[in-house]
């Protein structure tokens, strides 16, 4: 079903779509970009928090309430997965296309280095926020890198480490802020962190930042216009991916016939509109 949101007064947005209990937005990527840069220069505070739920983690929102609150506090949603486009569609909204939490931040940095705004890359295996940082400029050179950092593995749970990450970005003080820390790490360390900090927005992009360091293969464009790229990956891990795919693909469904057999409940018992 469709929800209509608040008017923002510093662009106009469309309707957002719940799915399951998340609510993501129906922007095409061009749509989304020119969004986020209208608001990016109104430098709104607090900072614009970016994320992309895909059906993993529309199910994990369901088990979760501290990532649902995480997800609930975006100012952006975008649908990270061709089974949220579909399932959205099936609820009643009009989702236009899949937008890839790595296609936006790419977008972004385009749109970025075009005004003459900063970025930061945080995150991702070793050397990656580096290596990303410097194919990007290379691409647009007019970008403008703010600065790097790949945080330790374990970095969440020291005190040191996170108080040092804090004073990078504050120094660094960027217009965008790209968080690679894996879901659903990157979408609560945002939430609890970014509020705070001198950033104009945050951006969860997942792996986007190793390939583009060339650090992990992307799925062939072709698997993501057949909605096949899940079982592209899942050949390629399958001792880590099986669980999320095979258990998880058949979960998301679940709950997506479930709503959308309640809204067909509901649209039936509801009383008529008087003429």
């Amino acid at each position: 079903m469709a929800m209509m949101t608040a008017s923002s007064p510093d662009a106009v947005r469309p309707p957002r779509v719940l799915v399951g209990n998340v609510c993501v937005d129906s922007f095409t990527l061009a749509g989304a970009v020119a969004w986020v840069m209208t608001v990016l220069g109104r430098r709104q505070r607090p900072p614009m928090l970016i994320m992309g739920p895909n059906a993993q983690l529309i199910q994990l929102a369901e088990k979760h309430a501290g990532f649902a609150a995480a997800l609930h506090a975006a100012d952006l949603c975008v649908a990270d997965g061709i089974s949220v486009v579909w399932a959205a569609r099936l609820l009643g909204g009009r989702m236009p296309e899949r937008v890839t939490g790595g296609d936006l931040m790419i977008a972004l940095c385009a749109a970025c280095a075009a005004q003459g705004r900063n970025v930061f890359f945080l995150g991702g295996l070793p050397g990656a926020a580096a290596a990303a940082a410097a194919n990007l400029q290379r691409r647009y050179v007019e970008l403008k890198i703010a600065g790097c950092y790949c945080p330790p593995l374990g970095f969440d749970e020291d005190p040191g480490e996170l108080s040092l990450i804090r004073r990078m970005i504050a120094q660094a003080h960027p217009d965008l802020l790209c968080v690679a820390f894996g879901a659903p790490r990157q979408e609560l360390w945002m939430l609890e962190h970014c509020p705070s900090l001198p950033i104009g927005a945050a951006i969860s992009v997942g792996a986007a930042l190793d390939t583009c360091a060339g650090l992990r293969r992307r799925a062939p464009r072709w698997t993501h216009r057949l909605g096949l790229e899940w079982l592209y990956r899942l050949i390629r891990e399958p001792r880590r991916l099986w669980r999320r795919y095979l258990l998880g693909n058949p979960r998301f469904a679940a709950i997506v016939l479930i709503q959308f057999w309640k809204q067909r409940i509901a649209s039936r018992t509801r009383p008529p509109v008087p003429a």
